[in-house]
Parts: C-alpha cells; structure tokens; sequence
C-alpha cells in the first residue's frame, strides 16, 4: 500500500505560515545529525554501557546501515516496526532509516503479539526489529509469530543472539566497512523531503489498539528544536534516557534527538531503576533527565535512603506523562538538589513547559504553557464553546507540530478533530494566572498509569475474551505508585463461579498483551451501576472502589 493514501495533509496556507515563521526549516532528521556532526565532530554524542560514539561515529554507522538496507530493497514509504530496549542500534536504526525514508513504527518493549500484529497489519510494515529478549520476554519468536500471520514482513532485525534461521543480525549490517563515495551519492540521491513523514508515533489509545501519529521531518525537527531551546539545551547537555526512548518525551522533548542537535551527549539506560539511573548520573555526570511522575518518586525515595548517591551534576529533572502531585513536586530540589521543569504535552504535538526560572508555585501547581509562539490554545465546553477566564474546560489546539490527522483513521479522525482543524485533546484543562495550563483530567475514558496511556474500552474488550464474564467495566484508581493504577469491575454470568485476577492475567498472557495493561485489581460484583441514561456509573464505582 502507498503510504501516503492514509495521511492527511498539511493545508497549503499553514504550510505556508510555518515556513515563512522559520517553523519549518526544510531539513531532514538526517540533516540536522548531520550538521551537528560537522560542527561537533569527535566529540562524545551517545554512551551506552562501554560503548561510546561520536558524533562522527554515529554519522558512519547510521551510514553503513542506510547502505545495507538499501541492499535489501528498502526504501522510501517502506514502514518497519521497531522494538528495542534503549541501546545505541536504535539511535543508529533511526537515523539510517529517516536517512532512506524508511519509516519507524516506534513499538514499546512493553508491546506484545496483539499489539505488534496491529501495528504490522495497519501499515503492512516490511520488517520487525526486536533485541533477542527483554527481561526474560523472547522478542525474536513473538516477531516470528506476528510474521507468520502477515504477508507483508520480509525479515525479522535482531539485535542479539540471531538463534532461529532466518533472522538478520542488525549489528552485522551496521559493521560493514566504511561507505564509499559512490555508495554515499547513493543514499544521497534517496534522501526524503522534510514535509514526507519522518516516524510514526504511537497515541495513547483511547478507543482500543493505539493510533498512528505520523510526523514529518518538518515538524518533528521543530519540535525537539524548540523543546531544546525552552530546556537549555546546549553541547554541555548530558541527558539521561531512562524512560523507553520510543516514547515521544524522551525522543524529541528535548530528548535525545535535541540533544545531539544541540551538541550535548546522550546516556541510554535499561530502565528507569533507581539503582541503575543514579549511579549513571553520577557515573556520567548527567545533568538532564526526564521522568513520569512515579518514577520521580522512586528516585526521591532512593535518595532519601541512599544520602551516598553523588547527583551534584544533575542541573535540571523534567517531569512529564500525567500530572505531578504538587506536593511531591515540591521535594525535587530539596532531595535532588536540582531544577523541576514540569512538562505535559502528548505525541500527537502540543508540548508544555514551566519556564526554567519559574517561582516555585508555578512550577509545583502547573503543568507550562505552550512552548511555540505558533501553538493555538482553545478551552472550550460540551458545546465547543469558549469558557470563561480561569474555567475548566476540553483543550482543542493546532500549531507547527500538532499532526492533522491520524493514520488510516477516518472515523477516528473525524471524532477527535473539529470541522477547522483543531484537535480534540481528550485534556480538560484551565488557565493558571501565570499563563500556564494547569490540568484537570481527561474527557476520554483512559487510564493513566505510570505514564502508560491504557484504553479501559481496549481493556474491557480483552477480558470479555472469558467466557465467564457477563459485563466489565475499567476504571482507574488512585495510586502512590502508579500515579493510577487499573481495575476490572467484573459482573459473572450466571452459573460461573468468581473469576480470579490470575485467570485474566493468564488469558492475556496468551492473547499476547502488553504485562502493562494487566489489571492491578478485580472486583466481582452481581451487578454494574448505571445513570439515568443507561450507562456504566464508573464515577460511582471510582468512588465506590478508591
């Protein structure tokens, strides 16, 4: 399928607009690594264990695998979903791809057979590329499997032990021998346009399996530009990527994609554990990291434990992915001794920023303001009506790195974006009289936990696969840990016996879902709630369970 049939296009005249405002540069993601590397050279960009990159390093193995790739008839359009731990070969895969105009689809290592067989199927990926297993989780043979049920996937990328024939050893493809002149005309002559898509996102999910977030060169290299410049971002940066680095906060906001714009080094962890990141702050000397807010309070609580942990470079901790309890924003300095910067932003584009030298109530009991003079800030009622000064209400928005449209989506599309372009956030915001936007909940029916975006309809959907189960209804919970955490209201049909959350777990197991949809909790109940109208009470069973 041509990639291009499922877009929605950017309007001629915001094309326009944001290419005459300096938006919209023209450069590729290639082109701005690039040009950091002229100027940056052989200085450090990407640490990774013992493994240590330059600038000029990168360029080159990112070059090896676009020339490789190409051998193998990939090329523009192409789409290959990408499953990897943080590690240097998905900085290098990135970029050798964008270089080609191979499309990333940017899979969690979280992802499962249900959720990967979607993604593949919807964008008739070529290529799956997974490491051989994470925590224990054999990647290689779920890619098999996903393979097996699609005709589109030609190979199977390992990064790792290649043990079923087959596969393609993405390491070895990345240490072929310097390119040639010729072979870099070559790669050259390939090079995408900045308004073709760069990478596909992944939405939270609202409505069942996530979305495609399709962003072009154009506007993503806006957007880590510019959340570059509001981080104070520059060649002394060393940014920590401890959250999966194919979520769009820790990719591009700054993230490691404007941090090697600005010169800065990037150091990949495995994961967001406090043992390992604090000993790698002080190890590294980070002095930028970004975190969701449970993980926030696992590193306060291990500093308080470990007073020994040296974190006397870390300048600034943004915290992002759901809101932040003001009472536990203000412990960051005290314990950690460095600058907050709450950030609330999504992937489809609109980021937030606290300004750097905010007082410390703004930056406690906000979450920013529009990071881009060309973000388009609406806050409107049930009616798309404005509301009043300082009044809740749902955030629409549009601006320079703010997609159009989701991919292949039209329905969907033509629920979450009003007839004059301006998306439906699901946000239910107000006005701080700083200027910031201080979030108050979600019209959509999500669950936010530790970050991780959870469909309760996707959720729901999964635990009707027991054929015990008469009725269910997902809501989120309040949790010190999780920030929410899930649980399953479960109605049983008549004659069934209780069901236990192990049996869920279990079914899911098989189905192949993601371990972070699981319920946290089950309850059994002989009946669901409903409104006047008809529907599932969940605000009572919120009440009824919290």
């Amino acid at each position: 399928m041509s990639i291009s049939e499922g877009l929605v296009a950017w309007p001629t005249d915001l094309v326009a607009r944001y290419q005459s405002l300096g938006y919209w540069n023209g450069k590729t993601l290639w082109e701005h690594l690039w040009a950091a590397a002229q100027k940056f050279g052989d200085k450090e960009a990407l640490t990774d264990g013992d493994t240590r990159l330059t600038f000029n390093e990168l360029v080159d193995l990112s070059d090896r695998l676009a020339e490789n790739l190409l051998e193998r008839e990939y090329g523009s359009g192409d789409c290959v979903v990408v499953q990897l731990p943080n590690c240097w070969e998905f900085v290098v895969l990135l970029f050798a791809c964008v270089k080609i105009g191979v499309i990333p689809i940017m899979a969690l290592p979280g992802h499962r057979k249900n959720e990967i067989s979607y993604f593949v199927e919807h964008s008739g990926a070529k290529a799956i590329v997974v490491a051989d297993e994470i925590r224990g989780f054999d990647h290689q043979a779920m890619a098999y499997d996903v393979a097996k049920g699609s005709p589109s996937v030609h190979d199977i990328f390992v990064v790792g032990k290649t043990d079923v024939p087959g596969s393609v050893d993405l390491r070895q493809l990345i240490s072929v021998p310097p390119t040639s002149k010729e072979t870099r005309r070559l790669i050259d002559a390939v090079a995408p346009d900045s308004q073709e898509v760069a990478l596909f996102l992944l939405s939270g999910g609202t409505t069942g399996l996530p979305k495609l977030i399709p962003r072009s060169h154009d506007d993503y290299g806006y957007n880590f530009r510019q959340a570059a410049k509001v981080s104070g971002c520059d060649e002394s940066t060393v940014y920590l990527v401890s959250l999966p680095a194919s979520h769009n906060f820790p990719l591009a906001c700054p993230g490691l994609l404007g941090t090697l714009y600005s010169g800065g080094r990037v150091v990949m962890a495995r994961s967001p554990e406090p043992e390992q990141c604090l000993s790698l702050i002080a190890k590294e000397r980070v002095t930028l990291a970004a975190v969701v807010p449970a993980v926030a309070q696992r590193w306060l609580d291990a500093k308080v434990d470990n007073p020994n942990y040296d974190l006397s470079s870390l300048e600034l901790i943004q915290v992002g992915g759901a809101r932040m309890a003001p009472e536990l924003a203000r412990k960051v300095r005290p314990i950690l001794g460095c600058t907050l910067q709450q950030v609330f932003g999504m992937a489809e584009g609109l980021l937030n920023f606290t300004d750097l030298d905010a007082p410390t109530d703004v930056v406690c009991d906000t979450q920013g303001k529009p990071m881009s003079p060309g973000d388009e800030i609406r806050i409107v009622d049930d009616d798309d009506l404005p509301v009043n000064e300082g009044e809740m209400g749902q955030l629409l928005t549009r601006g320079p790195y703010t997609l159009q449209g989701y991919y292949r989506a039209p329905e969907h599309n033509a629920r979450s974006f009003t007839a004059d372009g301006w998306y439906r956030t699901g946000d239910v915001v107000r006005w701080h009289p700083s200027g910031n936007l201080v979030v108050e909940g979600r019209t959509k029916d999500l669950i936010n936990r530790a970050g991780e975006k959870i469909s309760a309809e996707e959720l729901e959907n999964l635990i009707y696969h027991l054929p015990s189960v008469a009725q269910v209804a997902a809501i989120a919970l309040p949790d010190k840990r999780f920030g929410e955490r899930t649980c399953a209201v479960v109605v049983m049909r008549e004659g069934c016996r209780p069901l236990s959350l192990d049996e869920i777990c279990t079914v899911f197991d098989s189905i192949g879902v993601a371990k972070y949809k699981y319920p946290d909790q089950l309850e059994i109940l002989d009946a669901l709630p409903s409104t006047n109208v008809g529907k599932i009470d969940k605000a009572l069973l919120r009440r009824q369970f919290s």
